[in-house]
């Protein structure tokens, strides 16, 4: 089993025809993905890695019934395009656009929330069912199908203990990466529901890091859950007030520490690693 991806769901490329989009659309198709068309303003009629494009995210809904997209767009006009996409009647919209105003998706998420749609990102790598398919960046490679059900808001963090979890013979159910932005579509809290309700999942994993108070909110979700979760919390070493990689990993006063976070998640009986390799020996201990 799987959550939000598996190879029914028909995807739509947002920016196909730029560098992204036609690098990342034959390694999504690759993977699996059912790609059914991608949209470019102006470029409508074309075809690219075997799809046809639309100039607009409505045509593209009503010519191939998708139900996903995957946004390249680049920041200035990357949230007008998640718009775009729920006005259309998207879902599921995966946007790994990294750099996008917080003013910008302060409007886009009231469309999208306007809409019932799910947003993932921005600034992620998107999300991957093994042996289904994948939307977004995520080196489909170092994936196995299994029962552990994985959450990041960092992307090389995902890929590396992913690898680890394959190399330790822990396959996955679903991988999603939630993004590092200040303000992004969904939280740590959203995919861990589906997770408790998807039977093929026997185990969470979730990879925090400082700023925000995600990790937090989610301990106390986790107190409710039949399902256990192991976790790691990164930049235990940031200095206070330092961004660290992503906008949303920064330390405001007192809220957002790698230690609050930590505390947090042991207080609901979560494991916590203190290294990502200590993660698949934790996994199979709460097996």
């Amino acid at each position: 089993m799987s959550i939000l991806i598996d190879n029914t769901t028909r995807v739509i490329v947002q920016a196909i025809t730029g560098r992204e989009g036609r690098y990342h659309t034959p390694r999504m198709a690759a993977a699996g993905t059912n790609i059914v068309g991608g949209m470019t303003p102006g470029k409508g009629g074309q075809t690219v890695e075997g799809v046809p494009v639309f100039d607009t995210m409505a045509e593209a809904k009503a010519a191939t019934d998708a139900n996903a997209s995957c946004i390249f767009v680049p920041p200035p006009g990357a949230a007008d395009a998640i718009m775009e996409a729920a006005s259309a009647g998207i879902k599921l919209i995966v946007c790994i656009t990294e750099g996008i105003p917080v003013v910008d998706m302060t409007r886009a998420m009231l469309v999208v929330r306007e809409h019932g749609a799910r947003l993932i990102g921005p600034n992620c790598p998107g999300l991957c069912t093994p042996g289904q398919g994948k939307i977004g960046i995520i080196p489909y490679q170092i994936f196995t199908p299994g029962s552990v059900g994985f959450i990041s808001r960092s992307g090389t963090l995902t890929y590396e203990v992913v690898s680890l979890l394959t190399e330790a013979g822990l396959g996955q159910s679903t991988c999603i990466g939630i993004g590092g932005d200040p303000i992004i579509g969904s939280t740590f809290i959203d995919y861990l529901k589906l997770f408790e309700e998807d039977p093929g999942t026997k185990v969470v994993v979730m990879c925090g890091e400082i700023g925000g108070s995600d990790e937090e909110d989610a301990a106390e979700y986790i107190k409710t859950m039949s399902k256990p979760v192991v976790s790691f919390v990164s930049g235990r070493t940031a200095p206070p007030g330092k961004r660290m990689g992503h906008a949303g990993a920064i330390i405001s006063g007192n809220t957002g520490t790698a230690q609050g976070k930590v505390a947090a998640l042991q207080a609901a009986g979560v494991p916590v690693a203190d290294t990502i390799f200590e993660i698949p020996d934790l996994v199979k201990k709460v097996l």
